[in-house]
């Protein structure tokens, strides 16, 4: 819907338009949860060269296609977007800052030097960075960045495990130096994208509690045993789910932190010092 109306129709004449001069495409939902045919509607190639000529969003290499949206990994898309909208409602609700521009999905980073620049161990790809701005009840503003991970339950822990390793290499990765980088000091690669390094935040759906729990059992298990992340001591990461996420907020206690005491806390997740 738009703000301009109550109605869908609105909305949905302008998406036919769009669609009439090449900017937007659609494909059916491959499992609708409401029994009926669900239309899902992606920017296209041209569309995408429109929207970055504004320069209101970050140009990127990748292009949706017909064939990639209406492919398997169609549901963890969603996921993904859900949890984007989850956020901006929260903070519209809380008198917060987040909205549709603030979160980008799969963004690279770099992880790892060498020829092989597609390698898979080369880049850390998160499903979406999210940055929210919170004003809390003393009136102190935090900018806020995260690294969203959304896991569907369809994938082995130990998979997600490994990807948790790699965001604790991304926090000391420091690239090869350069001229430019040997004036100005080697750094790690990190601290041109972002002011502090972002909090992690994994969002499970796809299961029941009790499965997603156990779940949230096993990650901590690995994160404990994981020297990356014990010890480093700059990766905050944390476990929710998004059905937890959705009905109480990012800043109730729902977020179980993958290192230390597993008591509830919220997104802030203070740090966890080891010793």
């Amino acid at each position: 819907m738009t703000p301009h109306t109550k109605r869908p129709e609105y909305l949905l004449r302008q998406l036919r338009h769009l669609r009439t001069t090449g900017l937007v495409e659609s494909v059916d939902r491959r499992a609708s949860r409401l029994g009926r045919c669900e239309l899902l509607w992606h920017v296209t190639p041209a569309g995408c060269e429109v929207v970055e000529a504004s320069s209101a969003v970050t140009t990127r290499s990748y292009r949706m296609s017909t064939r990639a949206a209406a492919s398997q990994l169609q549901e963890h898309t969603l996921a993904v977007v859900d949890t984007g909208i989850t956020f901006t409602k929260w903070a519209e609700h809380l008198g917060d800052e987040c909205g549709a521009l603030d979160w980008e999905p799969e963004l690279a980073h770099r992880v790892r030097e060498g020829d092989n620049r597609m390698g898979d161990d080369a880049f850390l790809i998160p499903d979406a960075v999210l940055r929210y701005t919170h004003t809390t009840q003393e009136g102190r503003r935090q900018m806020l960045t995260f690294f969203l991970e959304v896991d569907r339950a369809t994938m082995q822990v130990a998979r997600l495990g490994q990807k948790l390793s790699t965001y604790a290499r991304y926090a000391t990765y420091t690239p090869l130096a350069g001229r430019r980088r040997q004036a100005r000091g080697a750094r790690e690669a990190w601290r041109d994208r972002y002011p502090v390094f972002p909090r992690l935040l994994i969002i499970l759906s796809g299961a029941g509690p009790a499965a997603l729990a156990r779940r949230t059992t096993d990650l901590r298990a690995l994160a404990a045993v994981d020297p990356r992340l014990s010890q480093g001591g700059l990766l905050r990461a944390g476990v929710t789910t998004a059905e937890l996420l959705k009905e109480k907020g990012p800043f109730a206690p729902v977020v179980t932190p993958l290192l230390g005491p597993p008591e509830l806390t919220n997104v802030l997740l203070t740090p966890f010092q080891t010793t």
